[in-house]
């Protein structure tokens, strides 16, 4: 028997969701020093990177008790200009007083005694840079997955967090979806029985950088923008237009994150999503798998890990629509789920169901507020630091084995591949930068 839960009608999280977290060991948070806030017990915010996913994170941040959003920076112009309209309207709407300053550097904002946490939106190839020095200035942070564009990276961002004592938050949201937490609490509690294979469709790798040349705007720095990245000519999808008079925001995704120059493709941008659900479950959080095969090497059809508890993951689809998602295979049954629904091969596996709020995914389920609650309690949120460089890092050698287009030998305890020159000289693993951008 199967039976599917739209977005519209799926568990209760602080019910069910909130119990299935209490079950399961990856939640347990380790203790920090204190708790963070001014003397006024207020939470104060600093936006790092001011796009489109900011701009949903600002909508979740900006209503909630005791925090305030007080700064904002991007290397864009109007994309700062459109900040300081949104966060000024609502703040004179609740009738508060409060002011928001912007910078095109972000290190000015960092370097503010009044901010408590930095919320961390840019395209990916600055994510270790920016939250390593927020580290430095002893600011929590909030990161966008995936959390970093190299392994190296993620390695010397572990280190800053844990070596400062602050608090970092991954925006992995689907840990904080009910839907996604009964599906991993079926599976830990053995209901499928023994976990065979799982599939995980995400979509393919990046490719190389081929768009034309464009002119760069008047208000945009297009050398701050590529920072430590090898330098690449500016087009205009790279950075969707917007306008402010009249209003006009982005209408796709910024296409960085497609190209092997400035981003990690599929791979990593759903990967980090969906390889992420399906090594919670496993139980191979702060861990990963020990071979990673392409596809087209030999008879492998998809991209495969292989994991040494004998789990087969491959990147495939479990649908004719291709949905991004994860699928549970076990001696005793299956278990499918995304975003749009959730599948069973049996009515006992299925969660309870209710209305869903509307609104944005980030603002639908509480994976900002857990990130706020963890500053105000001193503790680790839902994906922590090593959480979220275990997720990135398999997604990254999934990409290092699709450009080497053969197997690879990796032992997740060292970090390191085994017996293999060539993949560690890969610039996914450990890549130079630009001058002027020196990282760790």
């Amino acid at each position: 028997m199967s039976n599917q839960i739209t977005r519209r009608k799926f568990i209760k999280t602080a019910a069910v969701g909130a119990a299935s977290v209490a079950v399961l060991p990856q939640f347990l948070a380790s203790c920090k020093s204190k708790g963070s806030g001014g003397e006024d017990g207020v939470i104060r915010l600093g936006f790092i990177g001011l796009g489109q996913q900011a701009m949903y994170l600002m909508s979740g941040f900006i209503g909630m008790p005791g925090v305030l959003i007080v700064a904002g920076s991007d290397v864009y112009g109007i994309k700062r200009e459109r900040f300081v309209k949104r966060v000024t309207a609502h703040y004179a709407s609740t009738e508060q007083n409060v002011g928001v300053e912007v910078y095109e550097d972000y290190k000015q904002l960092i370097a503010r005694d009044d901010i408590d946490a930095v919320i961390i939106a840019t395209p990916d190839h600055w994510h270790a840079h920016i939250a390593i020095d927020a580290c430095k200035a002893k600011k929590n942070i909030y990161l966008e997955k995936p959390l970093t564009f190299t392994i190296r990276e993620g390695q010397l961002l572990v280190k800053a967090v844990r070596e400062n004592g602050v608090i970092l938050g991954v925006g992995s949201q689907q840990r904080s979806d009910a839907n996604f937490q009964h599906a991993v609490k079926m599976v830990q509690e053995g209901r499928l029985g023994v976990i065979e294979k799982v599939n995980a469709c995400v979509g393919p790798p990046p490719a190389p950088y081929d768009l034309p040349e464009e002119p760069i705007p008047a208000d945009l720095n297009w050398p701050l923008w590529l920072g430590p990245l090898e330098y690449v000519h500016y087009n205009s999808r790279l950075n969707p237009p917007i306008s402010l008079d009249p209003e006009k925001n982005e209408h796709y995704w910024a296409v960085w994150r497609y190209y092997k120059e400035t981003g990690g493709g599929f791979t990593t941008d759903w990967g980090a999503h969906m390889f992420d659900i399906a090594q919670w479950g496993i139980g191979m959080d702060k861990n990963g798998p020990v071979e990673i095969i392409p596809p087209g090497y030999e008879n492998t059809q998809f991209l495969t890990y292989k994991y040494a508890n004998g789990i087969v993951m491959t990147e495939e689809p479990f649908d004719e629509r291709q949905t991004k998602g994860v699928k549970f295979w076990g001696e005793k049954g299956w278990i499918e789920v995304s975003r749009e629904h959730y599948k069973a091969s049996d009515e006992s596996l299925n969660p309870p169901v209710i209305e869903e709020t509307e609104g944005a995914y980030e603002t639908k389920i509480p994976h900002l507020a857990n990130f706020i609650e963890a500053l105000r309690n001193g503790v680790d949120p839902i994906v922590p630091v090593e959480i979220g460089h275990s997720t990135c890092t398999v997604c990254t050698l999934g990409n290092i084995a699709y450009e080497l287009g053969r197997p690879l030998k990796w032992d997740p305890a060292a970090e390191k591949f085994v017996d293999d020159p060539e993949a560690e000289a890969h610039r996914l693993f450990d890549k130079s930068y630009t001058d002027g951008y020196p990282i760790g």
